[in-house]
């Protein structure tokens, strides 16, 4: 059963209200769509959940998994995080060094991936292969060309995939955006939104031995076998190789509430081209409606946008908007609705709620995984922008720049060896 994908309110506060209440060479897998499917939980029974990466961002995770989920093991390749995870938590789950023996030795319902970026798609592919549904961090992927394989085979065995882009669950965010959808701006011009800045190019560190314990190999992925250095292993996020930086960590979700006010969760903008020169220069798309997206703010609300129409404007970000005039709503959400995401812990529990409670019936999640692929897609395209420096005609059907070669080859990367990805669905 899959609902429109843009939910009603009354739906949505339902779905919200009861998430509150809830409050080394990688092997081919083979496919156990059959087993999951003979031990998909029933209705009163609580999902039993895996963890792939046990990084600070997986410990808040863990401590936001509702009553409806039940953790029971994990898995990193440095197992001095899981010895570390187990102790911060006062529990016993399973370790496990490799994810693969994970799936195979625990009776798992879904998994929480949420390794670093460059190391995300292919455990979420194993495990849509293994039979579980999954939850997995943002930024999703590191190029556009490995997103569309994963949503391919979250299709293919038929997986609930929700991806950690919980302003979606909000309300607050719901609300803004299908007033900003349904017109209530007026005519839609313009959209500014944050300068996110973009990674650092690889230019070599000195080598330092690796810690003990830590699987270097299988952390560096599908990345090139570079020389050991702990800003590689802890600053991830600033080298190109292994994210997009900033525009890809805070514009996964400012860019993601683009997508949704616009109505075009599933597909993306038609133009795009640099305003200014340089790794970190300004950037301009153009929607297939005229609307004019600039991301030039030095400052500014870092998780949505400002949006301008001629009937006055809104600002949205985490769970809040202020627009104006500020009688430009009449009947804004109750502040209950933003009150449940404020208390400790809560950060993304109704979210996983919402993921637990489609594992049960089946339905598409708020995030689902072709939305947060194509909220992602906008940031590697700021990116590419920024690479090539001119403009960029898109085709969001066919994902794939027009009629030039060069900015397609950014569209993927070469993968090691052990960690090349399965053909595309």
């Amino acid at each position: 059963m899959t609902p429109s994908p843009e939910l009603s309110r009354r739906g949505f506060l339902k779905r919200t209200t009861l998430a509150a209440a809830g409050a080394a060479a990688v092997p081919t897998l083979v496919p156990r769509g059959a087993l999951a499917a003979a031990h998909q939980p029933g209705a009163n029974d609580r999902v039993v959940i895996g963890f792939v990466g046990t990084g600070g961002r997986a410990r808040q995770l863990m401590d936001h998994v509702p009553e409806g989920g039940r953790i029971v093991a994990i898995s990193d390749c440095f197992p001095q995080r899981m010895t570390e995870t187990l102790k911060q938590k006062g529990t016993d789950w399973k370790t496990y060094p490799d994810y693969h023996k994970m799936f195979d030795a625990e009776r798992l319902d879904a998994v929480v991936v949420a390794t670093p970026d460059h190391a995300r798609v292919l455990p979420c592919i194993h495990a849509c292969q293994a039979g579980l549904d999954v939850y997995a961090e943002k930024p999703l992927t590191l190029t556009i060309a490995e997103g569309r394989v994963l949503v391919g085979a979250a299709r293919k065995y038929k997986r609930v995939f929700q991806v950690g882009s919980q302003q979606r669950t909000m309300e607050m965010n719901r609300f803004a955006c299908e007033f900003v959808r349904n017109g209530g701006l007026g005519k839609l011009h313009t959209i500014l939104g944050v300068n996110y800045p973009g990674p650092n190019v690889y230019t070599g560190l000195p080598e330092q031995p690796i810690p003990e314990g830590l699987d270097w190999d299988r952390w560096c992925a599908q990345t090139p076998l570079r020389p050991y250095n702990p800003q590689l292993q802890f600053g991830w996020m600033g080298w190109r190789a292994y994210s997009g930086g900033q525009m890809t960590n805070w514009g996964a979700h400012g860019l993601d509430q683009v997508q949704w006010a616009l109505g075009v969760s599933e597909s993306g903008p038609v133009e795009i081209w640099p305003e200014t020169e340089g790794p970190n220069g300004q950037v301009r798309m153009r929607y297939a409606n005229g609307v004019l997206l600039r991301l030039e703010l030095e400052k500014g609300p870092m998780g949505g946008a400002i949006f301008i129409g001629d009937r006055g404007k809104i600002e949205i970000n985490r769970n809040k908007f202020t627009t104006n005039p500020p009688d430009l709503i009449k009947d804004p959400p109750e502040p209950a609705t933003a009150e449940i995401w404020e208390g400790p812990g809560w950060i993304a529990r109704p979210h996983i709620q919402n993921w637990l409670d489609c594992i049960k019936t089946r339905e598409r999640p708020n995030a689902d995984v072709e939305i947060g692929h194509r909220s992602i897609s906008v940031c590697h395209l700021a990116n590419i922008a920024r690479e090539v420096g001119r403009k960029l005609q898109w085709d969001p059907e066919h994902e794939t720049f027009i009629g030039d070669d060069e900015a397609n080859c950014f569209l993927d990367r070469p993968k090691r060896k052990g960690y090349e990805l399965p053909d595309p669905v």
